[in-house]
């Protein structure tokens, strides 16, 4: 597996090496060795796991949870293809601002590490599902957004009168609104639930090991 660190600290991409024959093909978008070797411990306990369809066309973002309580995300694309864009909205972060975009095919099914307070837009090019596993269960209450059209970022959100956004994400304020009004998430804070997941993950893993099968009489 290929791994690249994004712009966005502590973001990551992982790019499988699939295996084909005449059946088909075997991709994996999440290896723990591979994201253990990158971030330092393996994937956080999974409280969730979404499965989000699109339409083509359909814009879903700029979101992110309220940190605290923080969620971390890893994602791939598991139909179609999807502009996927991840923009750093932590307050002191040293990458506060910067963004990537990159399209998440089905056919390379690549997954994305985004750690918690990191923003994330969907742009969905056909009929999409993107499956999300989440360190938190989703709560709406905690779901913030920025505009994903907003001009100081610059994102590269195609053009027309086709693009399907929800009113909410239309009505969403810029990113330098959301730091003047204080919802943007902090980096201390944000840093703060990733040792936390990784300390729990390392628990897991550790527990996991100690378990031992039953003897066959």
């Amino acid at each position: 597996m290929d791994v690249r660190e994004l712009r966005t600290a502590g973001a990551y991409l992982f790019v499988p090496r699939p295996s084909s024959d005449a059946r088909g093909q075997v991709a994996a978008p999440y290896d723990e060795a591979a994201f253990e070797a990158a971030t330092g411990s393996p994937l956080f306990p999974v409280r969730q796991a979404t499965h989000s369809r699109s339409r083509r066309g359909a814009v879903r973002g700029l979101h992110y949870t309220r940190t605290p309580p923080g969620t971390a995300v890893y994602a791939h694309c598991s139909r179609g293809r999807a502009l996927y864009i991840a923009v750093d909205v932590r307050v002191g972060s040293p990458t506060y601002g910067a963004w990537e975009s990159l399209v998440l095919d089905a056919d390379h099914p690549s997954g994305v590490y985004l750690p918690a307070g990191v923003a994330h837009a969907v742009v969905a090019l056909e009929e999409t599902v993107i499956t999300d596993l989440r360190s938190a269960r989703y709560a709406a209450e905690d779901e913030e957004t920025v505009s994903v059209l907003d001009p100081d970022l610059g994102l590269p959100v195609p053009g027309g009168t086709d693009l399907i956004i929800s009113e909410r994400d239309r009505r969403a304020v810029t990113m330098a609104e959301a730091e003047r009004r204080g919802i943007l998430p902090g980096y201390d804070a944000a840093t703060a639930v990733e040792r936390s997941l990784r300390a729990a993950a390392r628990g897991a893993a550790s527990r996991s090991t100690r378990v031992r099968p039953p003897a066959v009489p």
